[in-house]
């Protein structure tokens, strides 16, 4: 903590609300002093040596000396292992159950007294000691997994474990959430422990809000993705090779995985990037499909007041021929900030107000916390206490904590009771006329001047019938309750797909939306953040996030500003989004210099609305996120691996934001191929390096040679924009046409390029039925140099 944010605790130490939190700071260290016994001493654990095996289904059980270790290979080629009889289930993270054992997949005797389980696509080793050895078919060694160690507590409890890994010299990390300093993760630790960074955070924020024990690792080996299904507090540890530069003598590069509690057990895949995503998604569910009108521009803002000020704000986009697609309402807009409430003195007609919104093409979106303020009389309190639905410690009483309404109970979303009853009330924000939510505080947070702003870790949970405690059940708090959310909005408007997205989550929350990227700071740092969030989150399962435009805390320069806007026109979620008294959001307010540009990114957003809804649909289909580092498609090519100052939207587009202040020209690396600049028309090949204009009114976009990108024509119409194909080279594209806002699954198109004496010819495959109308087609690129 720095001596401004020493400041700022002091001062929240002698306010009133800093008094109540620190009073509800107190009463949880008590709480979990006579609810979690301290460890004692410590007896540690190695498995040993091997003893036997049993074959099974898919893999089967190599016992040791002091453990013995479970190997599943499944339909697909994923592969789990656990240790001390962990299953892969009970599980948060999967979404329908355990795949199918790969028949084919066999455990057999190995060299040196150990045992192998031989797939199509992988092949698993496991040493005599407890060793596990991920090879590809070709034998290239991936991963190794040295035998764990784990300490348990000699009178009982939970044991800590650590695992530690061994990649190859030229391996780089991605992944572990939402990372700030990302999307490369540098040498480091990293906590795993979901966390409210309590004020604006940059690159060095960490942990944050969103922790997964998710990495990829890309090496020239492969690539694969290993999860640890465990929800405990716990830390990575990372540490990047060396090569020995033809000495011969390598540096692996290391992995340490320690947690606190909970199994050991892990997934793991191996291939392209773009199946591991796909089997990835199929494990952990398909990500939910955001309604079109959620890819649009979005405007939020902590401190709108009133149902005039929504007006005027939505008024000035429509005045300047801005487009618009929902405001989103904070708490300032509940009575006393207690969730699921209006205050009706400055919201007296908040359903009229969506309805003639919503007539203009805008919708309403609004907050939802997760604390309930503990109120007799309070209709949600006193329905949650009948029901039995907030968290209570281990002698049976309510914990409470401190947040935005005052002293709050916290609802227990891993019992499917409360998830039902909580989704129930989500009746309410739609009969206000609301057509979506954003989940924030769902860490969840109870404020705290010092130390840790969460419920006590003895709190006990439900677990869906298991039973346990907050520590098991913090991380995977918020996915409960985004499951909940989007459950009970299913329930209550069937015909339309939920409009969710989270501040926090866990692996899986795809299944029920997306997220942003919190309170980030407003500073060029902050802006690079925000990027490397949006990518880190992609390649953990989770499509749709963007950031705070201008950032959530303090005054953008109009420069910042503007940068950022143009950034987040090409991100899935692009929402403009500040505190209160951190300044103003709205395009018009930093001058008209920055309207202008900020008017040609939103038209350029509108334009490829088309492109956003066909990377949505074939995000659910595949797992592949919208947004994806320059590697995604030549995880072999080191030099990109080491970029993370651009991005590919889709299979078509490279786009290369501006990130720092004062910049009118960038470098922009290139994977291999043919690119041509959308704004020139200009054409390079890849791979390298190339310089590129980047005026304050745009920045750098690349679109593939051979792509087919639809588009809205300036009819409203969808279109295909061709980019010539190099020659003797095919190129080509899906398109997913927009089929509404409800479950109808549209038909995906495809389409191949190819040049043919200097014309370029645009095929669609043939599809079953009568198939889509014919598109109209505008060639771009042909002759450029």
């Amino acid at each position: 903590m720095d001596c401004r944010g020493l400041v700022r605790s002091l001062r929240g130490f002698t306010s009133l609300r800093g008094v109540r939190a620190t009073r509800s700071a107190l009463r949880r260290r008590w709480i979990d002093a006579r609810g979690l016994p301290a460890r004692g001493p410590e007896r540690a654990r190695v498995p040993g040596a091997v003893t036997g095996a049993e074959p099974l289904p898919g893999g089967g059980i190599v016992r040791f000396a002091r453990s013995e270790l479970r190997i599943r290979v499944v339909v697909g080629g994923a592969v789990f292992w656990g240790w001390d009889g962990a299953g892969p289930e009970p599980s948060y993270a999967l979404a329908d159950g355990v795949p199918a054992p790969d028949p084919r997949a066999e455990l057999e005797p190995d060299k040196d007294g150990g045992w192998r389980v031989v797939s199509e696509r992988v092949t698993v080793e496991v040493s005599r000691h407890g060793a596990v050895e991920v090879r590809t078919p070709g034998g290239v060694t991936l991963r190794r997994d040295l035998p764990p160690r784990w300490w348990e507590p000699v009178n009982g409890g939970p044991a800590r474990w650590a695992q530690r890994t061994e990649v190859p010299a030229d391996a780089r990390f991605f992944g572990l959430g939402g990372r700030a300093s990302g999307p490369r993760l540098r040498d480091g630790v990293y906590r795993l422990w979901n966390t409210d960074p309590g004020g604006s955070f940059g690159p060095d924020g960490d942990p944050l809000s969103i922790t997964m024990p998710v990495q990829l690792v890309v090496a020239d080996a492969g690539t694969h993705l290993v999860f640890h299904d465990n929800s405990w507090d716990g830390r990575v540890t990372l540490r990047e090779g060396e090569e020995g530069a033809g000495s011969g003598h390598d540096r692996p590069g290391s992995c340490e995985v320690r947690m606190d509690g909970g199994p050991l057990r892990c997934w793991v895949i191996v291939g392209k990037p773009a199946r591991v995503l796909s089997r990835w998604s199929r494990l952990t569910g398909a990500p939910a499909v955001p309604p079109s009108w959620a890819l649009g521009a979005q405007h939020a803002r902590w401190g709108f007041g009133s149902e005039a000020e929504v007006r005027r704000i939505v008024a000035g986009y429509q005045e300047r021929g801005l487009p618009l697609s929902a405001v989103h309402l904070d708490i300032d807009h509940l009575a006393g900030h207690r969730v699921f409430t209006v205050d009706r003195e400055r919201f007296p007609a908040l359903p009229e107000l969506a309805d003639e919104l919503r007539r203009a093409g805008v919708r309403l979106v609004s907050i939802v916390d997760p604390a309930v303020k503990a109120e007799r009389g309070y209709a949600v309190y006193e329905s949650g206490r009948a029901a039995g639905a907030f968290v209570r410690d281990g002698r049976g009483r309510e914990v409470r904590g401190e947040v935005w309404p005052g002293e709050c109970a916290y609802p227990d979303f891993t019992d499917p009771r409360v998830r039902r009853w909580w989704g129930g009330l989500y009746e309410e924000r739609l009969r206000q006329g609301f057509a979506g939510v954003w989940h924030d505080m769902n860490e969840p947070v109870s404020f705290a001047p010092f130390g840790d702003t969460t419920l006590p870790r003895s709190v006990r949970h439900d677990l869906d019938g298991r039973g346990g405690d907050h520590r098991e059940a913090h991380n995977v708090y918020a996915l409960a309750m985004a499951r909940a959310g989007y459950e009970g909005l299913r329930r209550l408007r069937p015909d339309e797909r939920p409009f969710l997205f989270s501040r926090s989550g866990w692996a899986g929350m795809q299944r029920y939306g997306g997220t942003w990227s919190g309170d980030v700071s407003s500073s060029w740092d902050g802006l690079r953040a925000s990027l490397s969030l949006v990518l880190g989150m992609g390649l953990c399962g989770v499509p749709y996030s963007g950031p705070d435009v201008g950032g959530f805390g303090g005054s953008p320069s109009p420069e910042l500003y503007l940068r950022w806007f143009q950034l987040a026109a090409y991100l899935p979620l692009f929402r403009t989004h500040a505190a209160i008294g951190a300044g103003r959001r709205e395009p018009w307010e930093f001058g008209p210099a920055v309207l202008e540009h900020a008017r040609a990114a939103l038209a350029e957003r509108e334009r490829l609305h088309p492109y956003f809804v066909t990377l949505a649909h074939l995000s659910r289909l595949t797992g592949a996120p919208y947004v994806r580092p320059l590697w995604w498609g030549a995880p072999d090519d080191r030099a990109l691996r080491e970029c993370g100052d651009a991005f590919v939207l889709g299979d078509a587009l490279l786009v290369a934001p501006v990130l720092e202040r004062g910049v009118d020209r960038r470098l922009v690396r290139l994977p291999r191929g043919r690119w041509f600049d959308t704004a020139t028309g200009q054409g390079y090949d890849g791979p390298g390096q190339v310089l590129l204009d980047a005026p304050l009114s745009r920045v750098p976009v690349l679109a593939r040679a051979g792509s087919v990108i639809p588009v809205r024509g300036a009819d409203g119409l969808l279109e295909l924009e061709v980019w010539a194909p190099a020659g003797g080279r095919r190129g080509g594209g899906l398109v997913v046409a927009d089929a509404g806002d409800g479950w109808e699954q549209p038909e995906v198109e495809r389409y191949t390029t190819r040049l043919v004496d200097g014309w370029v010819r645009v095929k669609r495959l043939r599809s079953e039925g009568s198939g889509p109308p014919l598109r109209r087609v505008r060639v771009r690129g042909l002759g450029a140099a």
